[in-house]
């Protein structure tokens, strides 16, 4: 038995996905993680690996999240294609009839979305082809001369040029949308399209204007009536009150033929010229041929998402540095990055909502930290009683401010800190946390390379968390609460859904470095 999912529905759920990322019941984050690739995968950023889809894999993806920044409603929108208009080119036109047994032209798509039919152009105006200047001398189309700039309602000519375009403005692209979604390969088309100004004059246009908008001759025909204007020809389908003007040459055959009257509710059409006096008896006669083109249900502009085939999700998340809320580490490396759906605020049960949050844990040291160096993937130790010991890897270490981001993983499991490949089951994954009150015989001292310094047991308490420090005058914001030296990451790790993953080469952030994180979903 043959079957299809059709598009329609990969439109649906794209909307779907837009209307759930959006409504305030839910949290959408981005998130970047992995800062030593390469430990992974020695050939990480030469060829980074294709993730995996498993609940082991997303187990380990959130063993190396570092922070997380929350989408918020207007970084989401359905998006579509990028078919930028360029004098010369020959686009395709609106047909309701594209199958993979009945081409587009020329472009030979097998569906409508595949074609080229619509534009957007050098003013982010956003127009469909109604008609590519197609003609039995041209079956398939014309090369487009006139960039299309107009806003008018109804399909127009864009110039004076006679390429025999008809074109159907749509909409405009905002500047922030364009910052935010225009790209190389996708443009996006408005939210709730029809209930803002802007789109509800395009969408009421469509619905109480002429229904069809474009006629393609196939042939001309032969030997038909006299040349002249012929006014109110049927146009005879499922619908009622279409009607076409044609010409008729010197020659005997069609010269053009236009809508006169678009009528309403057709499904199918054909133009009746047996009922006209273009029909004749004359040895030779052959009749034209007409394709008369459907539009989409509602008209041209009613419903754009059906129309532009809009089944592509763009989500947008800007990483910015922020002395006031240093979640987004410096210095290292990462290599993921994806979206989380509902995560959990760590230490409860409800849904996270903060706008930027780490997801790591984090050490105040004591002592003289100004001149430690804790080298970004090397690893920490602390004696938590004798024959326990916690270890780390560094994610990074500020020595302003003393503090030394870290993290667990699989990795460590079995690790032997002399070095040696003996499986030791008190390190790594029996979950042992850092800690500032070790048990009795425990040493305090976090050990990498030659530096041993202390926990700053003094800084935060339970009643009153600290998540700043001042050092000469200088107040420095932490990002995270710290309680006797220690911090918990803001985001209970494995909650929620990680819905995207994306594994890319290393890059190093810097202070000054800004992160456009733009992710394509195709539903």
């Amino acid at each position: 038995m043959s079957a299809i999912i059709t598009d329609q529905l990969r439109i649906l759920n794209a909307k779907n996905f837009v209307s759930s990322a959006t409504t305030s019941s839910n949290s959408y984050y981005a998130f970047i993680g992995l800062p030593n690739a390469t430990e992974y995968d020695a050939n990480w950023d030469k060829n980074p690996p294709a993730p995996k889809d498993s609940f082991d894999d997303e187990n380990d993806y959130w063993d190396s999240i570092i922070a997380l920044k929350k989408i918020n409603s207007e970084d989401v929108k359905q998006v579509i294609r990028k078919v930028s208009w360029q004098s010369g080119i020959t686009y395709d036109m609106y047909r309701h009839k594209i199958s993979r047994d009945n081409l587009s032209l020329p472009s030979q798509a097998t569906n409508l979305y595949s074609a080229n039919y619509y534009i957007v152009n050098s003013e982010y105006k956003v127009y469909i082809c109604i008609h590519n200047g197609a003609d039995p001398e041209n079956p398939e189309g014309r090369p487009s001369l006139d960039e299309p700039t107009f806003v008018d309602l109804e399909p127009r000519p864009a110039g004076t040029s006679g390429d025999g375009y008809i074109w159907k403005y749509l909409y405009t692209i905002s500047p922030s949308d364009i910052i935010k979604f225009d790209g190389i390969n996708y443009i996006p088309v408005p939210k709730n399209w029809g209930e803002d100004s802007s789109t509800s004059i395009i969408k009421e246009n469509a619905k109480t204007s002429t229904q069809i908008k474009n006629i393609i001759i196939r042939s001309r025909g032969d030997n038909l009536g006299s040349p002249g204007i012929y006014s109110n020809v049927p146009i005879k389908g499922d619908g009622t009150g279409a009607e076409a003007t044609i010409v008729i040459n010197d020659n005997f055959q069609v010269e053009s033929i236009t809508v006169s009257n678009g009528g309403s509710g057709y499904t199918y059409a054909s133009v009746d010229i047996e009922s006209s006096d273009i029909s004749t008896t004359e040895v030779g006669f052959s009749s034209p041929l007409f394709e008369v083109v459907i539009p989409p249900v509602g008209g041209h502009g009613y419903d754009i998402y059906r129309e532009l085939g809009a089944y592509n999700v763009l989500v947008y998340s800007r990483v910015e540095n922020d002395l006031e809320n240093p979640d987004f580490i410096l210095g290292n490396q990462v290599a993921r990055f994806g979206i989380l759906k509902n995560p959990i605020a760590y230490g409860s049960e409800e849904i996270l909502n903060e706008d930027k949050v780490s997801a790591v844990y984090a050490i105040k040291l004591s002592g003289n930290f100004q001149d430690a160096e804790y080298t970004s993937d090397s690893l920490i130790t602390q004696t938590i009683s004798t024959g326990t010991t916690a270890i780390g890897k560094v994610i990074s270490y500020d020595s302003n401010t003393g503090v030394l981001k870290y993290w667990q993983d699989r990795t460590l499991y079995g690790f032997n800190f002399d070095g040696t490949d003996n499986l030791n089951p008190t390190y790594g994954f029996q979950n042992i946390s850092f800690t500032s009150s070790p048990g009795t015989g425990g040493n305090l001292s976090i050990v990498g390379d030659q530096y041993s310094l202390s926990i700053d047991t003094s800084f935060g308490s339970e009643s009153s968390p600290a998540s700043s420090t001042t050092i000469n005058n200088k107040t420095y914001y932490l990002g995270q609460e710290f309680v006797e030296g220690l911090s918990n990451p803001e985001v209970k790790k494995h909650s929620g859904d990680i819905i995207y993953v994306d594994n890319r080469p290393s890059i190093t952030r810097s202070q000054n470095q800004k992160e456009d994180i733009k992710v394509i979903l195709q539903f």
